[in-house]
């Protein structure tokens, strides 16, 4: 009798056991992170995954900093891939991931910073744009304004608002606001 109890016990504990998976995250494939960019200025287009995890894809990088070189003078420079983050992380959080994002500019050497302060206003003397840590963008279909108010609450950088030119620049630099010809006076950007 013990000895059935005993065989009884073991047949019905293994059933009351969750199911193990038959695969574990560990075999998982690791998530991919993807961009799709139209740039205003050369009409180019790009549709790239350029993260796997937590790895960066240099050969997608590079055809980011090509895509994102400034478009005067043709120079390309390596960008903070956080940059890229950010603009993932705003195509989810407007609720369109994978949407395609306007590119308004990218990296900016010191002389077209310096062309662009002389012949307009809102450029900041020391921009991140010539760090290549700087993008300015809008989301064709999402109110800019809306941009902006999604940039900020992510906390990763600097968040300017242009609603006259229609687009919002986000930065990878110290988190702070400001906004361009607005009513009520904000900050100064970078």
């Amino acid at each position: 009798m013990r000895h059935s109890a005993v065989v009884l016990f073991l047949l019905v504990v293994p059933l009351t056991v969750p199911a193990r998976p038959l695969t574990s995250d560990a075999g998982a494939a690791p998530q991919e992170y993807h961009l799709r960019l139209y740039h205003t200025h050369t009409g180019e287009r790009l549709d790239i995954v350029y993260r796997r995890g937590n790895d960066y894809i240099p050969k997608a990088l590079a055809m980011l900093d090509y895509f994102l070189r400034d478009h005067r003078t043709g120079e390309v420079h390596h960008y903070d891939p956080r940059v890229f983050d950010i603009l993932e992380q705003l195509t989810v959080a407007v609720g369109r991931p994978g949407t395609e994002i306007d590119i308004i500019c990218g990296y900016r050497t010191p002389w077209s910073n310096q062309y662009l302060r002389a012949h307009t206003e809102g450029v900041a003397k020391n921009s991140l744009h010539m760090q290549a840590q700087a993008i300015d963008i809008r989301i064709p279909g999402v109110p800019t304004s809306r941009v902006r108010d999604i940039a900020l609450s992510l906390h990763r950088g600097g968040v300017g608002y242009y609603p006259h030119s229609n687009f919002v620049h986000v930065d990878t630099g110290r988190v702070r606001q400001w906004c361009f010809e607005c009513s009520v006076p904000q900050p100064a950007g970078d």
